[in-house]
């Protein structure tokens, strides 16, 4: 019904020359859009933090009660993280073993960003493939890319048609 409602989350990786590169991504239902990720050579839960943390200052603090959604791995599930979550006044949340649907939507959108990105061409360093990401995410996803969910909108046009507000946190 509105952003900061619930919000998904999981990590994928990709191999470069210099090593793999992980990415811990945000995705709030209400538009699709990814509210903030973090990058990082190591898959560790200070990279879900990292994102937490962004995601939280680009929604001016404007979180408390929000459901943070993710799959059982263990970076989730970390201390660090409920620590973060607490701090915030967000409730933590779960899928159930098995249930590959709980997470659809984030694996759906790692799932393009796989197709757009990753597996476009063999990257040479880590910064190459991370300024392919975020230009991306930032222009293609949320800009360009129109989603039928949303009334044929992008996730950026939707928030600021719903929720003007939100276009001031953009």
């Amino acid at each position: 019904d509105a952003p900061n409602e619930l919000w998904l989350a999981d990590i994928t990786e990709h191999r470069t020359r210099e090593g793999k590169l992980y990415v811990a991504a945000i995705k709030d239902v209400f538009s699709n859009r990814i509210v903030r990720w973090a990058i990082d050579e190591r898959m560790k839960a200070r990279l879900v933090v990292a994102a937490i943390e962004m995601a939280v200052a680009r929604r001016d603090d404007d979180v408390a009660g929000c459901i943070f959604h993710s799959d059982r791995g263990s970076h989730f599930r970390a201390r660090k993280v409920h620590r973060a979550l607490a701090r915030h006044q967000m409730v933590g949340s779960t899928g159930q073993v098995g249930s590959a649907g709980d997470n659809a939507a984030m694996e759906s959108f790692f799932a393009l960003l796989q197709r757009n990105v990753l597996d476009r061409r063999h990257w040479q360093t880590r910064d190459e493939l991370r300024i392919a990401i975020v230009t991306w995410i930032e222009r293609t996803y949320h800009r360009r890319r129109r989603q039928a969910r949303l009334g044929h909108l992008t996730p950026i046009e939707y928030e600021t048609i719903m929720t003007p507000q939100t276009a001031l946190a953009a």
